[in-house]
């Protein structure tokens, strides 16, 4: 399974000093991306130049993040202790009614005192901890134990994900919004891809058991004229109508409409997993703090949810040296509450734009398709929207309810 990565998140990597460890493998920077719906009606394209970047992000294997980020954890002088087994129970008892506990303490008496979380593993060991941070996915062990509620739903959609191969190379991201839902094509380096289709689950199903040849031409068809025509100028007008606005109208013979690269051969197996939106009420209790998908899991649809992890990464990092340098207790809700603070209102409005993305997208109605069609144009010709656009998914700007 491969990711995508924000130009921040792969500056935050590169601070921590794991990016060398990627380097080392398949990656794929991409310096453009195209988008696009089944109506013809029109679309958008991004250029890193829009934002004078040389590139709008890399798309990386899962498997080579993780294993150059525990390389990175291995390399480090700090004390540490891998237990590779799963989390069988957590207890973390309220604080001690005694105004101070004496350092000295044995880690029973402290965890007696409410200074630690204790855990106990599947494999016999115990463990006692000042912070347990649950970083373990949608399904999270830490959240369930805790006693985090969560908020959500399931979309009835699938998500079929693969690697294809061309016979040139790609260096653009490609989505093109279907009446089922959007296809994406990434490019991973040299002349391969990989695609994210989310569909229905009778289509999934269908889709995984067809023949590679079947496969193949439903790809192509679905990236070119399958479902509908090739966008044609708009059918808004002249792109002047938006000239007043400042910065101009964005002009280049390299934003015309282009067709994806041809896939020719399958490269990998095909895989279907269920999509849904879950959010915790709360990120943090006592002694315990989410991340990445425990705290929040989103649509796929524009490849954000390892880039809000990694956000919430950073910050749960920032806070915890903050109290750290004041002498403070880590696992205090008082100091987890700013990681909070900070996190949940940016998480939940993304959360919100790309539910209302998917749920605009699975209309097919004829004064919403218009009103589409006007986005993408107004996204794809205004200078200053182009730019800000560019900015949020890089992850350099919040949106501005909250920037």
């Amino acid at each position: 399974m491969f990711i995508l990565l924000s130009v921040t998140v792969v500056a935050y990597i590169a601070d921590i000093g794991a990016w060398q460890f990627v380097e080392q493998h398949r990656h794929a920077y991409f310096d453009k991306m195209q988008v696009w719906d089944y109506t013809g009606l029109s679309y958008a394209k991004y250029n890193a130049r829009d934002a004078d970047k040389e590139v709008l992000g890399c798309v990386v294997e899962n498997k080579v993040l993780l294993s150059s980020l525990l390389s990175r954890v291995q390399e480090t002088d700090l004390l540490k202790k891998i237990y590779p087994s799963r989390l069988n129970s957590m207890s973390i008892l309220p604080n001690s009614s005694s105004s101070e506990v004496d350092s000295t303490l044995s880690m029973t008496a402290l965890f007696t005192h409410g200074r630690l979380a204790k855990l106990e593993l599947e494999d016999g060991n115990g463990l006692y901890a000042k912070l347990v941070v649950g970083a373990d996915g949608g399904k999270s062990r830490v959240r369930e134990l805790a006693g985090f509620r969560t908020t959500g739903w399931n979309y009835s959609q699938n998500a079929i994900i693969c690697t294809v191969e061309h016979d040139v190379e790609n260096h653009c991201a490609w989505q093109r919004f279907l009446p089922s839902g959007p296809l994406a094509l990434l490019p991973i380096g040299d002349k391969f891809s990989n695609i994210v289709w989310t569909m229905s689950p009778k289509e999934s199903s269908e889709f995984k058991s067809i023949t590679e040849d079947n496969f193949l031409k439903a790809v192509n068809r679905a990236l070119d004229y399958g479902y509908g025509p090739h966008p044609t100028p708009s059918i808004l007008g002249s792109s002047d109508l938006f000239s007043w606005l400042k910065g101009g109208i964005s002009k280049s013979a390299n934003d015309c409409f282009e067709i994806p690269p041809k896939v020719i051969k399958l490269a990998s197996e095909r895989m279907a997993f269920p999509l849904s939106l879950r959010h915790a009420n709360d990120y943090v209790s006592k002694r315990v703090a989410l991340i990445g998908d425990a705290a929040h899991t989103v649509h796929p649809l524009a490849g954000q949810g390892v880039n809000l992890g990694f956000g919430d990464a950073s910050t749960l990092s920032s806070v915890i040296s903050e109290g750290i340098a004041v002498g403070a207790d880590i696992g205090e809700v008082s100091l987890l509450k700013k990681y909070e603070a900070d996190r949940k209102p940016a998480n939940v409005m993304m959360m919100a734009v790309l539910d209302g993305f998917q749920k605009a997208y699975s209309v097919d109605f004829g004064p919403l398709n218009i009103l589409r069609a006007a986005a993408f144009h107004g996204a794809h010709h205004i200078s200053p929207l182009k730019k800000s656009i560019i900015s949020y998914a890089s992850g350099e700007m919040r949106l501005p309810l909250f920037a």
